[in-house]
């Protein structure tokens, strides 16, 4: 047990390093001149990231569903599924990001108020879910079961807003792309 705890502190190390590599890099595609692809298949990608973030809701409500009715294995299955796919959306998310301007929410009044509180907090609980999601998983595969209910406690739900308000916003925003 003692080499599974230096394992998962050298991984936290790592993790907290990650987390914040991508929260730094995520800022700097916003700074950073931009590659015109616009008119090209790239101009669908805000499309293909909702849908991630959509599958990415439902993983998450079955791997909850799965772990509560003890069915580990697909809980597993689950979560590393939505996993990959939130790793997808991270360079989908970059690409289109490097590649067009940010759009421009248009709305006007107590709608413009709602879609902007939905889009902060979307984004703040986005730059610490990967550290957490990563922490959760390692503390899982290394069978840390109490410690691994214990921060996936948090995580899920910052996780299930991040991945269902992606969608939101999307859905409130594309009217304007």
């Amino acid at each position: 047990m003692e080499g599974a705890i230096d394992k998962t502190k050298n991984y936290n190390s790592l993790i907290y390093i990650v987390g914040a590599l991508l929260a730094i890099a995520v800022a700097v595609i916003y700074v950073t001149p931009k590659i015109d692809m616009s008119g090209t298949w790239m101009d669908n990608l805000p499309l293909v990231n909702a849908s991630i973030n959509g599958t990415v809701s439902i993983l998450l409500v079955l791997g909850l569903i799965f772990i509560k009715r003890g069915n580990i294995s697909a809980h597993r299955k689950a979560m590393t599924s939505s996993i990959l796919l939130s790793a997808l959306f991270l360079v989908s998310y970059v690409a289109y990001h490097i590649t067009h301007e940010s759009t421009v929410f248009g709305g006007e009044g107590m709608i413009r108020y709602i879609y902007l509180f939905i889009l902060l907090t979307h984004i703040l609980f986005a730059m610490v879910i990967a550290p957490l999601v990563l922490i959760s998983f390692t503390r899982g595969l290394s069978e840390r079961f109490d410690k691994h209910r214990k921060i996936a406690r948090i995580t899920w739900p910052l996780w299930f807003y991040v991945s269902i308000t992606g969608v939101i916003v999307f859905i409130m925003i594309s009217p304007y792309y």
